[in-house]
């Protein structure tokens, strides 16, 4: 959001996303650069906002990041929402619709397991914010459900 903020908001699609919004995930994430944005560029009504975008993205402007789940162990107490809250566990196992744990064997297509009282991630790959090809999903289920905030969704 603190990149969106920046944009033109014209949702001008000159940049190749479908929205501004889109655009600034995409700038998040090293896929495009500040430059990529047209209006920014070209219209001058739009220069205090480019040159504030340069300065948040820095160095690392169009260095594509990596997806990454970080799970706080200090903060976990191993409560489960995570396991049954996950969508991708919710399509491979109806039960976990209603609480409970996932009961396929955890190397399919679950995310999260706990073991020893603390959530552990095991299969990143199958998110549902890289399954579709070429376009992210904004999945933070996971994220947001958490009580304790242990889970943060990064990019790195």
């Amino acid at each position: 959001m603190d990149l969106y903020k920046y944009l033109p908001k014209t949702n001008c699609k000159k940049c190749g996303q479908p929205t501004c919004m889109a655009f600034a995930l995409a700038l998040l994430q090293g896929k495009v650069k500040v430059d990529d944005c047209t209006p920014l560029v070209e219209e001058a009504k739009y220069k205090k906002q480019y040159d504030i975008l340069k300065e948040l993205i820095g160095k690392e402007e169009g260095q594509e990041k990596q997806l990454h789940i970080e799970i706080d162990e200090d903060k976990c107490d191993g409560c489960g929402i995570c396991v049954t809250a996950c969508p991708v566990n919710a399509r491979y196992c109806p039960p976990t619709l209603s609480g409970k744990a996932p009961d396929y064997p955890p190397d399919k297509h679950q995310l999260f397991e706990v073991k020893n009282g603390k959530c552990q991630l095991l299969n990143l790959e199958h998110c549902r914010r890289l399954e579709a090809e070429g376009r992210e999903r904004e999945c933070h289920v996971c994220e947001i459900y958490c009580p304790r905030e242990a889970i943060k969704i990064l990019y790195i």
